[in-house]
């Protein structure tokens, strides 16, 4: 591996480390407290590209997450994924001038990941990936499209699951550069399950929570009846756009649901691309008269609590994947690939891609039998962390 440059340009010199959408913020909720642990912390600051940022956001997931304000937000916001990709490499590029850093830190996938990488290795800057190694091997999705990119660009490299580490040697990464580390987004959930509200409390919260908990009593003849209690009730999320933005997809996802709703109620969190089309196309009466409950975006806690007292989850979102391994519950995803397999071959997760079909038998089965029982994969621990810090340190703590 090549030495990486960390001769110091000032005495304030931090290690940047970026954050640009929901996915982002519970990884950096674990990374940034680990790299100023004391005794030898590192100078860090934190940087928002704005990519998904309101003022909801900011209360639902950097004040529960416990993170910090942004040193830097760069504002960028919505657009194409060339516009955006564009902007957020125009507005990062001053901040690499400001304060000449000793590496710059990116996590996931997102556009953010890619945009800041690219400008951080064009000015000489040491890069590096949390969550390395991912592979969908589906090239039509565009994280699919970073998570190459940033891999081939990074100096240092830290990855979830074992075979990650053998992606990125296939792919011509030096294996001096490769580190597994662990899950640190498993890390936040560990630290925040113990306070998160139970699904009663946080459903008399939301519009309908009232109404929908009265509606979703057990029936007689399967259950004793009560009103919703943990694990009795199944957790949806909707985004992918092969899954919500061809109008007949989505309507057909939408009856399957409101057939899964007859043996076991459903909350469905929209992402806000996903409500926009659903009002657009004219298919919530799809939902209606059913046991769905539609909500508004959740907070971290709020989600995490929801999810983890649910029977089943049935989602396309990559890390509810590794959230419902972690914890046991059984996952349907409504995706033909994934970049987290471990989740399918050693977790809790079956892919049943958009098929009702497949879609209603794997419920039927999770209700049947239970699903997928599973096993928490290794270094999912809670300590990821505190392992990538102290490598960092190692690497970037002499520079002053």
């Amino acid at each position: 591996m090549d030495a990486i440059d960390t001769s110091p340009a000032s005495p304030a010199r931090p290690l940047l480390c970026v954050v640009g959408a929901r996915p982002n913020f519970m990884k950096m909720a674990a990374i940034l407290p680990a790299l100023q642990q004391p005794p030898d912390p590192l100078p860090v600051r934190l940087v928002h590209t704005g990519q998904h940022y309101d003022a909801a956001m900011k209360e639902a997931f950097f004040v529960q997450l416990g993170i910090p304000e942004p040193d830097d937000d760069l504002g960028v916001g919505s657009g194409s994924h060339a516009v955006q990709t564009a902007e957020i490499m125009k507005r990062f590029e001053p901040v690499i001038d400001q304060w000449h850093p000793r590496a710059v830190l990116v996590v996931g996938d997102v556009n953010s990941t890619l945009a800041c990488a690219l400008v951080a290795t064009k000015k000489g800057v040491p890069v590096i990936h949390v969550e390395a190694g991912l592979r969908s091997f589906d090239r039509t999705m565009p994280e699919e499209i970073n998570r190459i990119l940033t891999d081939q660009i990074a100096d240092l490299l830290f990855t979830t699951e074992k075979e990650a580490d053998a992606q990125l040697r296939r792919e011509g990464i030096h294996p001096d550069r490769i580190y597994f580390a662990g899950n640190v987004m498993i890390d936040t959930l560990l630290r925040i399950l113990p306070r998160v509200p139970d699904p009663a409390t946080i459903l008399g919260t939301l519009p309908g929570g009232h109404a929908f908990m009265a509606s979703s009593e057990v029936p007689s003849d399967r259950h004793d009846s009560e009103s919703l209690v943990p694990g009795s009730h199944g957790i949806v999320t909707l985004h992918r756009p092969a899954n919500v933005d061809d109008p007949r997809i989505l309507a057909r996802l939408l009856d399957c649901l409101g057939e899964v709703s007859r043996d076991i109620p459903l909350i469905f969190p929209m992402h806000p691309r996903t409500a926009n089309q659903i009002r657009v196309q004219g298919l919530l009466d799809r939902l209606q008269k059913q046991r769905v409950l539609p909500t508004p975006p959740l907070g971290y806690v709020e989600m995490l609590g929801l999810v983890a007292r649910a029977r089943l989850v049935l989602t396309d979102s990559g890390g509810l994947q590794e959230e419902t391994t972690a914890l046991g519950v059984p996952c349907l995803t409504l995706r033909d690939n994934t970049e987290r397999p471990i989740t399918v071959q050693q977790g809790t997760n079956t892919l049943v891609g958009n098929n009702p079909e497949k879609i209603r038998a794997g419920v039927a089965e999770i209700l049947a039998g239970g699903g997928k029982k599973g096993h928490v994969p290794e270094l999912w621990d809670g300590q990821a962390a505190l392992r990538i810090a102290a490598i960092l340190k190692h690497h970037f703590g002499h520079a002053t």
